[in-house]
């Protein structure tokens, strides 16, 4: 898939870095003022439900999530409008032995200086947690 806009190679960009495992590249991609809501709302992964705001917080987030398994993203639907973007994904991640499937939508809007700066991802957290504990009883 080529991209047709910025936002578009930026989120195909984030997706190739994330899979590579890339973290200096794949934080790049982010404006210092940054949000990654990845799923969107409280879960897990980010107890208040507000985001993680900041190279920061963006860093902290790829340790304890990305950095943590090894993901297949494919995304198989891809829809740019001016400086945002949405992709609709399956994405496989493998930790150990276990493997769980994920469908998402994420969505990608870039600043003016050409940086993400919110990436939000719609996924079912309950759905990757129910996978997860049918695979390990």
């Amino acid at each position: 898939m080529k991209a047709k806009t910025k936002a578009q190679e930026l989120g195909f960009l984030s997706r190739d870095y994330a899979v590579a495992k890339d973290k200096k590249n794949w934080l790049a991609l982010f404006a210092d003022d940054a949000i990654v809501q990845d799923p969107i709302g409280v879960s897990p992964l980010d107890p208040e439900g507000e985001g993680h705001k900041g190279i920061d917080a963006i860093e902290k987030f790829y340790d304890t999530v990305i950095a943590n398994g090894n993901i297949e993203f494919n995304i198989l639907e891809s829809i740019p409008c001016a400086n945002e973007c949405a992709n609709y994904a399956q994405i496989v991640n493998v930790v150990g032995d276990v493997k769980i499937e994920t469908k998402m939508i994420v969505i990608y809007c870039i600043n003016s200086s050409n940086k993400i700066q919110s990436l939000r991802a719609f996924w079912d957290y309950q759905n990757m947690e129910n996978q997860l504990n049918e695979i390990l009883s």
